[in-house]
Order: structure tokens, then C-alpha cells, then sequence
């Protein structure tokens, strides 16, 4: 276990002077609920959030609900009970979550949620954000799954029609829609002749992501391209296409280690770059604006970029987690 990772439920601070003043203000204490620490992309978004917390000299508390929609909740009640000046939480459920921003905001603690949206995703914008809100810090999905689609694309024959199977996330969660209308969008547009043969969701891990795409393989053998959306699958489904003697492509979303280094080692053909340590830093910053400045407008919308990486740039995609 990491030194991050031992520190995290004392969610450690340290005292500085926030103005330039002689007099030193009072300190901000902030929480951050995560998703699961039990996943890497979970832990660096909240490592950036208490990087970026203490850097500005607020205390931040850190809690994990182990991927609990429910201990999620409490752990919001919680820090409402605190009575901490902000919060920000990664939602596992974008829907159930509208109720919980309800409640904070009731008691006016501004709340930034992480990663994902408020709402249902099919009748809601990314860009429309929820107005309780302070502020989304995301990527915006349906474009992370079109920048994969475009990947996909230029790996598919032309003048065919492709076989093409979806790795889908954990259900529940909105990116599982937004990142395969993207993927969709972007090969409709490219012109590509396919069909879904089979579309089926996961945990998140590479073991799941590893038996999804073997039972896949033996009830469609002749499929083109796996869509996985996250690495962690990615990595699952390319030991599950060597061994079945498949020449499917695959294509992954993340750019996390174990991803980057599979497309460099060939194994896996592309992904998309994201930055968990720079969401949870963003989100920081973003309730710290709103924190100290109650005024200010709410329901922003701050994106994080997401470009397409294959061996041909892999070096322009730093892992964070």
C-alpha cells in the first residue's frame, strides 16, 4: 500500500497563510468522496484533489464508499454534518446523485461533482449541468468515445461490413451510454459498415473484461474489434483474444500504465488519453473558487481533454494512473 493510500482516511492538511497579507485566514476544510479506492483511476483523481488542496493550505477529508451507492450517500451526510465549507464527489450513480446535491446544496455548501454527470445522460447535455452544482469536471464522454471510434475506424477494412463487440462498463453508470454513442457517432461518420454483435457490461476490471471477451469469442469468433471502455478490460480482453487465436483489434479508454504500455508492447492497438490527477486537481480548484466566492456563477462546465493515442503517439500520453 502507498504512502497516499495509508494517509487517506487521517486526510491530511497542512496550515498556510492563504493571503498576502500579516494575518493568516481561516483554514478551508473540504471533503472528497470518491467512487472505489479499490481502483487506480478512482485513486489519482483523489490523490490530485488532496495535492491540489494542499497546495492552497485547506484540509481535505477523503472518504471511500468502496463503490457503494449507498455508503456514498452517507459519506455525503456526513460531511454535510461537519459542516465542511465544500464538497466533491466522483458519483456512482449520476441519477440517485441529483438527490444527494439536493441536500448539500439545501445547506449551502457548494458541491463539484467529478467524472460524471447529474441527470440521465439521454435527456441531459454534458454541457447542461445540473444547477445545484457548482461545477462538473469531466471529460466530456461522448467525445472520449468518439475520439476511440475514430481509432477503430482507420483499423477496419473498408468495402465490409465489421464485427464489432463493446466491453461495456459497470452498469448504472452514464459514460456506459455516452462512451458508446461516441464510438458510434464516429463511425457512422467515417463511413464504416458494421454491426454489434455483441454488447455486454463489466466491473471495470481485467478480469472481468478478460472472461466478458472470452465468452464473446466463443459465441462470435469471427469478431473484428473489441471496444472496451477502460484499459483495465482492454489488457483482460487482449489476454482473451491470444489465447482464442483471434485477430481482433482492440481499442481501450484511459491511457492508464497498463494500457499505454500494452499498445507499446503491440498488444493493444489504441485507447484515449485521460488524467485522473488533473480532474481531481481541477476539481479542487473549482470548489475552492466557489467557496470563497459564494457569488459566483454555478453549473459550470470544465472540461478535461481526452485526444486518441495509438503506438504512433504514444509517447504524447503520460500515464496518471
Amino acid at each position: 500500500m502507498g504512502t497516499f493510500q495509508r494517509r487517506l482516511l487521517s486526510a491530511g492538511a497542512a496550515s498556510l497563510l492563504l493571503a498576502a497579507g500579516a494575518a493568516s485566514a481561516k483554514q478551508i476544510t473540504v471533503g472528497y468522496v470518491a467512487a472505489g479506492l479499490q481502483y487506480p483511476f478512482n485513486v489519482a483523481v483523489a490523490k490530485g484533489f488532496e495535492d491540489a488542496a494542499k497546495a492552497a493550505g485547506a484540509k481535505a477529508i477523503i472518504l471511500d464508499p468502496k463503490t457503494s451507492v449507498e455508503k456514498q450517500g452517507n459519506a455525503i451526510d456526513d460531511l454535510i454534518s461537519q459542516k465542511v465549507d465544500g464538497i466533491a464527489f466522483l458519483p456512482l450513480d449520476g441519477v440517485v446523485a441529483q438527490g444527494w446535491a439536493d441536500r448539500v446544496a439545501a445547506h449551502d455548501i457548494p458541491l463539484v461533482s467529478v467524472a460524471t454527470e447529474l441527470g440521465d445522460p439521454q435527456k441531459r447535455s454534458i454541457h447542461d449541468v445540473y444547477p445545484k452544482l457548482a461545477a462538473l469536471v469531466a471529460s466530456d464522454e461522448v467525445h472520449t468515445g468518439y475520439n476511440a471510434g475514430e481509432i477503430a475506424a482507420k483499423l477496419l477494412s473498408k468495402g465490409r461490413v465489421a464485427n464489432i463487440a463493446i466491453v461495456e462498463g459497470a452498469p448504472g453508470y452514464p459514460q456506459v451510454w455516452q462512451r458508446t454513442k461516441g464510438f458510434k457517432d464516429a463511425l457512422d461518420k467515417a463511413g464504416v459498415k458494421y454491426r454489434v454483435v455483441a454488447s455486454q457490461p463489466t466491473d471495470w476490471t481485467a478480469e472481468k473484461g478478460e472472461a466478458v471477451c472470452q465468452n464473446i469469442l466463443t459465441a462470435h469468433p469471427d469478431v473484428d474489434l473489441f471496444y472496451n471502455q477502460a484499459d483495465d478490460m482492454v489488457v483482460g480482453c487482449a489476454r482473451a483474444v491470444r489465447a482464442a487465436g483471434s485477430n481482433a483489434k482492440l481499442v481501450g479508454w484511459g491511457g492508464s500504465r497498463l494500457g499505454i504500455t500494452a499498445i507499446k508492447a503491440g498488444e493493444v492497438d489504441g485507447t484515449v488519453c485521460v488524467q485522473p490527477e488533473q480532474m481531481g486537481q481541477q476539481a479542487f480548484k473549482a470548489l475552492y473558487a466557489a467557496v470563497t466566492n459564494p457569488g459566483a456563477p454555478k453549473g459550470k462546465f470544465i472540461e478535461i481533454p481526452t485526444p486518441g493515442v495509438t503506438k504512433a503517439n504514444v509517447s504524447s500520453c503520460v500515464p496518471q494512473w
